[in-house]
């Protein structure tokens, strides 16, 4: 009988550190958390996702870029985790840059996506993160991210002029 892995954050404590919601909410749980330096997610991949209707429909597979999102998603309730920094506080943490990204295996409908995300680098609001994702202990992803807090920008004004 195998062993369940813990359950560390559920769905509800991510939608509490991330602004992010369906359908663009990747990350459904957290089984492990180092402070300061590490965290284990998952993402559990169904037919149901709404991207497999376009992406490919006679070979549903889950597009790249969206396994990148997942993996700053990752960093992102880390960063959380790190800073106290909440989705109501205003300041949101974007993703900056991707390096070295490499993918070594598709992901499809029925799998479960690991994802381990490691600081990298911390200077003031700028976060260097190396991430991986893995289905089945098979490498599926792996880059190195960079995020940075910012304030959301502003309302256009409506006094501006054409």
């Amino acid at each position: 009988m195998s062993e369940k892995a813990h359950v560390l954050f559920d769905i509800r404590d991510i939608m509490a550190m991330l602004a992010h919601r369906y359908p663009f909410l990747l990350v459904d749980r957290v089984i492990d958390y180092k402070k300061g330096v590490s965290l284990t997610s998952i993402k559990n991949v169904t037919i149901n996702e709404p991207f497999f209707a376009g992406h490919f429909p006679d070979v549903p597979t889950m597009p790249g870029v969206l396994i990148l999102e997942a993996m700053a998603q990752s960093c992102g309730v880390l960063t959380a985790q790190e800073t106290g920094i909440k989705p109501n506080s205003g300041v949101i943490f974007y993703l900056a840059g991707i390096d070295n990204a490499r993918f070594k295996r598709v992901v499809v409908p029925g799998d479960q996506i690991t994802f381990n995300v490691a600081i990298d680098k911390v200077k003031r609001n700028l976060w260097r993160f190396r991430a991986t994702a893995a289905v089945d202990g098979d490498l599926a992803c792996e880059a190195n991210l960079i995020c940075v807090f910012k304030e959301p920008p502003g309302p256009a004004s409506a006094e501006a002029s054409p």
